[in-house]
């Protein structure tokens, strides 16, 4: 978020400074870590029809703000894949009528299609063996999230935008400075400056773990979720036959080395869909915790005080981040420009404004 507000800031002729307690690689953030997959029917599952819009909204968004980038970033839209054994058919069955019912809900979302045989072999003929019958979600799409926090920093630069990396501050500390405002976007690491904004929302993290694998044998052309008896688990192929698998939650902030548990799930999981899998070489396990509201729905607060710059804070993205981001980019931008944001009440996003420390719901 913070990277994509100050080039959308820059690009308007605003005079930007960014602060990062990290590097350009972006090491402290849940976003380096994330499998950035785009798609909102399948997280309708298990997040707020509010997320789902805010995942619709961002799809078209995102091809537009890759298109504007002097890099390329790896961007696919070719949909998602569900998997499951034949012993969680009935789970399956479950996750099926759910989704249905989100399509009646938003006539939007595009339904669900049951594929079988020489169907799923045309759409995904790396699982065509092991499985004989999935769902097909159309239209939904992942980026490589590595390319495009690079991407940014080198458009940030060509913007003339000062980056200050390895600079860990407070926020509120720069408000008594000749700033139009400052935006916090610092996700669990503004727990000191959101919890106590007279909210019951408090801001948590949930630690996630993901495995990176190189892969040359399996060429999996889409995000593919295996329909799991703990957790659904999701496997996203990058560029160059590398792939992100993750699924876990865990109610911590604890950011140590993954568990054997989770590895062993993860790995034994991605096997039992593709046996290339078994000749995979593991380039990374990653741990890190996304930012998360006690509603698990992201939320902007704006703080105006007599004689300091407004302080705008950005959190809650949770595991939607990269599904949501422009959304909730062209919400903070409406909120700067006009003092509000039409395109939050339509989408659902929260905007709390606290004048002086006494909070008036915008959104």
């Amino acid at each position: 978020m913070g990277r994509l507000l100050a080039m959308s800031l820059a690009k308007r002729g605003a005079h930007i400074d960014l602060f990062d307690k990290g590097g350009r690689e972006g090491q402290y953030a849940a976003a380096r870590v994330a499998a950035a997959m785009l798609a909102p029917l399948a997280e309708s599952a298990i997040t707020e029809d509010s997320v789902v819009r805010m995942g619709q909204y961002s799809l078209p968004r995102w091809k537009a703000l890759i298109k504007d980038l002097s890099k390329p970033v790896y961007f696919q839209q070719d949909g998602t894949l569900i998997l499951w054994h034949r012993q969680d058919a009935s789970d399956a069955e479950r996750f099926s009528a759910h989704l249905l019912n989100n399509c009646q809900r938003n006539t939007s979302l595009t339904k669900p299609q049951k594929v079988t045989g020489d169907q799923l072999h045309d759409i995904e003929p790396g699982v065509a063996d092991r499985f004989n019958q999935a769902l097909y979600l159309p239209n939904e799409g992942q980026l490589d999230n590595r390319q495009l926090l690079d991407a940014l920093i080198c458009e940030l630069e060509l913007l003339n935008v000062h980056c200050h990396w390895d600079a860990q501050i407070n926020p509120e500390n720069l408000r008594s400075q000749p700033y139009t405002a400052v935006i916090d976007c610092r996700g669990t690491g503004a727990m000191d400056n959101w919890n106590p904004l007279l909210t019951q929302n408090t801001l948590r993290g949930v630690r996630g773990e993901v495995v990176r694998l190189y892969a040359p044998e399996v060429k999996l052309r889409r995000p593919t979720r295996l329909i799991h008896p703990r957790y659904p688990i999701y496997i996203a192929p990058k560029e160059n036959d590398v792939y992100v698998v993750g699924a876990t939650e865990i109610e911590s902030d604890d950011l140590s080395e993954m568990s054997v548990r989770s590895a062993m799930e993860l790995l034994s999981a991605v096997y039992t869909v593709h046996s290339g899998f078994a000749e995979a070489r593991i380039l990374e396990m990653a741990t890190q915790c996304r930012p998360t509201l006690k509603n698990n729905l992201p939320e902007i607060r704006m703080l105006q005080e007599k004689g300091l710059s407004d302080l705008i804070l950005i959190n809650g993205l949770y595991r939607h981040g990269f599904m949501i981001a422009p959304a909730v980019l062209d919400c903070a931008l409406q909120l700067l420009d006009q003092g509000e944001s039409a395109i939050a009440l339509e989408l659902g996003l929260n905007i709390t404004k606290d004048m002086s420390r006494h909070e008036v719901a915008c959104a």
